[in-house]
């Protein structure tokens, strides 16, 4: 692999991490329990600043019970070492304003990369949550209006299906029949869900509860509120598609079928030559 290839690689690496931490949504809670506790180890100081964030990073991947956050500061820490040792492998190759550059980029790409594999699993985690809410909003809306309390309600929903989103309402709905306050549970729930969905059906419910409005209705609406979201979206996909199908016959398809015209044309070049002769 020539330097070219690994600067472009590494720079690519940083621009990748980057994005994916930056664009991260901050939907967690910033407490100082959610921080990781790495006191007794050397240098406790220095690794528990790097593992700020961790913690609702790695509960918003669905990693909160099998994965510690200061495995992750280790493990980036080992990525950026990597990282070094191959910038300082392939440093002396690149000329010589470019040297700099890999040997800051590829530290920096391993030191980035296990934050935006997390966050890519965040996001791929919330896609299959919010695709399954609907049909948990309906449940929950077919037992509020059958007078079951909001508990209950959410036990039933966490109880059917798989996925993300039932792991989260059975554990809400654990808390609240723990003698957790409904209000606490539901503000977990909104701390370990990021985004305005998930949101809304807790302030429907703080509503419901504090105003005495009709819970049912509410969450009927936000159901078919997200459906609609859900299908506009995947019409907006499927237009953005068709352009791509189309480049992809026209630099991949066409010529392919020309060249086998232009084979047939050249393998029976004499018959079409001596016939016109």
């Amino acid at each position: 692999m020539g330097p070219s290839a690994v600067i472009a690689i590494a720079v690519l690496l940083a621009f990748a991490s980057l994005h994916e931490v930056l664009g991260a949504r901050d939907g967690g809670d910033s407490r100082g329990d959610h921080r990781p506790t790495l006191a007794g180890l050397p240098g406790s100081r220095v690794i528990g600043m790097l593992g700020l964030g961790l913690a609702d990073r790695i509960g918003r991947a669905g990693l909160a019970g099998a994965l510690a956050p200061r495995t992750v500061v280790f493990c980036k820490l080992g990525c950026s070492a990597a990282g070094a040792l191959i910038g300082a492998v392939a440093a002396p190759g690149a000329p010589g304003r470019l040297t700099p550059l890999i040997a800051i980029a590829m530290p920096a790409a391993g030191f980035l990369g296990p934050d935006a594999l997390l966050e890519r699993w965040a996001a791929r985690r919330r896609r299959r949550l919010l695709g399954s809410l609907p049909d948990a909003l309906d449940l929950l809306g077919a037992g509020a209006a059958s007078g079951r309390s909001i508990g209950t309600a959410l036990a039933e929903a966490g109880g059917s299906g798989e996925g993300p989103l039932r792991d989260e309402l059975a554990a809400t709905a654990a808390e609240i029949s723990c003698g957790v306050p409904q209000r606490e549970a539901l503000r977990n729930l909104r701390s370990r869900v990021s985004g305005s969905e998930v949101a809304a059906l807790c302030a429907a419910v703080d509503r419901s509860r504090e105003l005495g409005s009709p819970l049912a209705d509410q969450l009927r609406r936000q159901s078919l509120d997200l459906r609609q979201g859900q299908r506009r979206a995947v019409e907006e996909q499927a237009a953005r598609a068709a352009p791509k199908i189309q480049l992809i016959v026209a630099l991949v398809l066409v010529p392919a079928v020309l060249l086998v015209i232009a084979a047939g044309l050249i393998a029976n070049a004499d018959r079409l030559l001596g016939g016109l002769i």
